[in-house]
């Protein structure tokens, strides 16, 4: 799939607040995030663009699908 996985845990101070701007511009109050919430975008480390979302745990092959549909998809959230 070409894409690069960062596991960012509330618990972990320092990667959190690296990437937390990505969280909260999507969810701002984290009310209606689930757990696990995988956000797929580009350029996370610079101005970022939220291409989609996966919620929830799923098994592998479903899970691969839903990021592929991700992908595929040409809305992009901002």
């Amino acid at each position: 799939m070409g894409l690069n996985f960062i596991d960012v845990k509330m618990q972990d101070i320092e990667t959190y607040r690296k990437y937390r701007r990505i969280l909260l511009s999507q969810y701002p109050d984290k009310s209606k995030m689930g757990w696990p919430t995988y956000i797929v975008c580009d350029s996370p480390e610079d101005e970022f663009k939220i291409i989609g979302e996966v919620k929830g745990g799923c098994p592998k092959g479903e899970f691969r699908s839903l990021i592929q549909e991700v992908l595929d998809s040409p809305i992009v959230l901002e």
